[in-house]
């Protein structure tokens, strides 16, 4: 019963955490980037400031992060994508040096050379990759090198609906399924790829239906609940782990930031964010816990308290380290 508490807890202060750094991380995003007053035709300018370059935010979709990593051990793997803070912080990452990188300093987890995009923590034993789908065949490297080592690991393979439509998708899950390699496809559908619907990109309701094909279980959650993932998840894992192969796993989650910070999102229906932040999984969480004698309202606020403070932390770490040398710029590459 304290093995359950503990774990729920701990899935409800992990989704704080990873909503007060992307919240955070949405305003610092934008500092220098916006002219000094907004004038019709001007917009931001994504190369300016201490962040350059794209950034995409996870917010909203943390219940499919502490679902998913409540399951792993140190040693199971996680391989991400553009969007893919949430599972990052989930898996234990580094948050300061994860901020750091973000911000292009030599503190980073890639020294500052990957950004935000590409994080690296082999401690963790997590990755993440700007190619959409190019993480999933890498899951799967994962996931062939520990059954051939006789290692009990996992491997999760965490993406976009977006990246469902991709070659590398389904050739991966083609494998996976032929080998029996114990990896879990983790499918966010969180209704957009870019600017574009499902329904207008993707032929079929739900990604689910994609895993007969390649004769493997698929699982479908449809509400953005970080409980109901969680139990999704728990077979998916222990089938895995007994050497059956692998599972597809839809989960419903929501984007409450554009595809990237600037994007104008005319694309959404007017009042689409709104309707999704009544339903706020965080919220709703808490409600739970406190109804189950988990967490105090009192206990809530504190968790939120101390999530701030460690963003602050991580954030002010960032700023404060040094950018890399620039006879750096041709280190740790491949050159002839």
């Amino acid at each position: 019963m304290k093995e359950v508490t503990d774990k729920k807890r701990w899935m409800y202060e992990t989704m704080v955490l990873i909503r007060e750094y992307e919240d955070f991380l949405a305003m610092a995003y934008f500092e220098d980037k916006l002219p000094p007053k907004i004038q019709k035709g001007l917009a931001f300018d994504i190369g300016a400031g201490p962040i350059p370059g794209e950034m995409h935010l996870s917010a909203g979709q943390e219940p499919a992060a502490v679902g998913v990593c409540a399951h792993l051990t140190k040693e199971d793997s996680v391989w991400g994508s553009h969007r893919s803070h949430h599972f990052a912080i989930a898996k234990g990452i580094d948050l300061d040096r994860m901020t750091a990188e973000i911000y292009g300093k030599v503190t980073g987890l890639c020294r500052g050379k990957g950004g935000h995009m590409h994080l690296f923590d082999p401690a963790v034993h997590y990755a993440c990759t700007g190619i959409v789908g190019g993480g999933i065949p890498h899951a799967c490297g994962a996931a062939l090198a520990a059954k051939m080592r006789g290692e009990n690991s996992v491997a999760i393979a965490e993406f976009g609906d977006g990246a469902a439509n991709e070659g590398s998708f389904h050739e991966s899950l083609n494998y996976a399924s032929l080998w029996k390699l114990p990896v879990i496809f983790v499918c966010q559908d969180n209704n957009y790829g870019i600017s574009v619907a499902k329904a207008d990109s993707t032929s079929v309701k739900s990604n689910v239906v994609r895993a007969a094909g390649y004769d493997m279980p698929g699982i479908s959650v449809d509400e953005n609940d970080p409980f109901a993932m969680y139990e999704a998840m728990g077979e998916a894992i222990a089938r895995a782990r007994r050497g059956e192969g692998p599972t597809l796993i839809e989960m419903k989650v929501f984007r409450y930031y554009g595809h990237f910070q600037g994007d104008p999102e005319t694309y959404r229906p007017k009042g689409e964010i709104e309707v999704l932040k009544e339903q706020d999984p965080i919220p709703k969480a808490a409600t739970r816990l406190i109804e189950e004698g988990i967490l105090t309202a009192e206990q809530v606020k504190e968790i939120t308290s101390k999530a701030q403070e460690r963003v602050m932390q991580a954030f002010s770490f960032a700023k404060e380290s040094a950018y890399p040398e620039a006879s750096e710029a041709f280190q740790h590459v491949f050159a002839d």
